[in-house]
């Protein structure tokens, strides 16, 4: 459940946001009262259906991230401190990384990085028949 929280606290306050508009907006007199409880039904529906499809989605990827780590694979993660030089920074045991819960350390490296963040390296598909 902490995991949940930790990645979806920026959409889950978005939604709030939106939910306290439509509350604002349903409560005005002028709104009718069966459009109140059409407002509110459908900007829950609405939010519920975003935010849990992107919870699904992102601890898929949690998901597939740590399993090819444990295998020795390649994790491609976003650096957003440094923007200028490497925009990403390739991850594997083998250059001494570990994973802790969900977040890359590496005594070497002064950032860890939340597995939400990264993806598996694939290798490129070339055709050289062509």
């Amino acid at each position: 459940m902490s995991r949940f929280f930790i990645l979806e606290m920026g959409n889950l306050t978005i939604a709030l946001f939106f939910l306290l508009i439509a509350i604002f907006i349903g409560t005005r007199s002028f709104v009718q009262k069966s459009v109140k409880k059409a407002i509110f039904f459908f900007v829950v529906l609405f939010f519920s259906l975003l935010v849990g499809s992107h919870y699904y989605i992102t601890s898929k990827r949690i998901d597939s991230v740590k399993e090819a780590f444990l295998k020795g694979d390649d994790i491609v993660c976003e650096n957003r401190m440094n923007r200028k030089v490497a925009q990403s920074i390739v991850i594997n045991k083998d250059r001494g990384w570990r994973l802790e819960k969900d977040i890359f350390e590496n005594d070497n490296f002064n950032r860890k990085f939340h597995s939400a963040r990264c993806i598996v390296k694939t290798k490129p598909i070339i055709d050289l028949k062509k």
